[in-house]
């Protein structure tokens, strides 16, 4: 099984264009609940600087009935109100679908939800200078949480030798 990011009715075309590229470059798949503050087709998605499209899987659904109903795993909620912190839930169980849930840019996750799931909330800590942090930072921070626990598997930990290759920086 594997992990996964959902966004709860994202607005904001270029948070979720950089959500793409992190989920493209750690094998998450990226789901989105509608409705969209925005068209997901090539045109719109390459305007909003997601120029890796290929590499990026990702699925759409029509509301959170449909996804949950269809989804079944392990989810964690990030959330402002959530009182856990992300290191305190287990992602290692390489046997389970983990879905990491974050919300829409100005509301959040509708509470409704979170209610439903108390348990499975979680918070990033922060001080009280501000009420959030940017969602494509939240959800990269997220991912990297889960694939931390799972010693980044299935990630190269140096640059591939397709790219530049692990010796660039010492190779004349």
């Amino acid at each position: 099984m594997g992990l996964n990011v959902v966004l709860f009715q994202p607005e904001i075309p270029q948070n979720t264009g950089n959500i793409m590229r992190t989920c493209a470059g750690t094998n998450t798949t990226l789901h989105l609940i509608e409705p969209l503050g925005f068209k997901v087709d090539e045109k719109s998605l390459k305007r909003s600087g997601v120029n890796y499209l290929e590499h990026a899987e990702f699925k759409v659904y029509p509301d959170w009935e449909t996804f949950y109903s269809l989804n079944p795993g392990e989810y964690v909620f990030f959330t402002r109100y959530g009182k856990k912190a992300p290191h305190q839930f287990d992602f290692t169980d390489k046997d389970k679908a983990y879905y990491l849930v974050f919300g829409r840019e100005s509301t959040g996750i509708p509470k409704a939800i979170l209610a439903q799931h108390l348990d499975q909330c979680t918070r990033f800590p922060m001080n009280d200078h501000i009420r959030s942090l940017n969602l494509a930072n939240t959800v990269c921070l997220g991912i990297y949480e889960a694939l931390r626990q799972r010693n980044y598997e299935g990630l190269f930990q140096t640059e591939p030798e397709s790219l530049k290759g692990p010796n660039w920086l010492i190779e004349e």
